[in-house]
């Protein structure tokens, strides 16, 4: 089976997720081609940062360099910062497309207790 090429069918599909991947990670991938990002793809990501010693202490912030303090209940549902792996990738677009949860991005969500 090869790619599929078709750049306007693929953008015109729903955005299953957006984070940041490993540069050498993206060195791996096959290149398809190259389009244009809509303009509602250039917003700010916003996410979330979470003290390991007092999960009560979280920071919400986007990639315009917008950051604030949060309870962690105000960090449900947002991506936690995290740069992610070639293969960890690969996995989230699997398990995203079976409809099945994955363990990477379960682990990383907010902890609230």
């Amino acid at each position: 089976m090869s790619p599929d090429s078709d750049l306007d069918g693929l953008g015109a599909r729903p955005v299953l997720f957006k984070t940041a991947v490993r540069h050498l990670a993206v060195d791996a991938w096959e290149l398809i081609g190259w389009r244009e990002l809509e303009e509602h793809l250039h917003q700010p990501l916003v996410r979330f940062m979470q003290d390991v010693g007092d999960f009560r202490r979280c920071t919400i912030f986007d990639t315009a360099g917008n950051s604030r303090a949060a309870e962690p209940q105000e960090c449900v549902g947002l991506e936690r910062a995290a740069v992610w792996e070639q293969d960890s990738i690969e996995e989230r677009l699997l398990d995203t497309l079976l409809g099945r949860p994955n363990a990477a991005e379960e682990h990383l969500k907010v902890r609230l207790r």
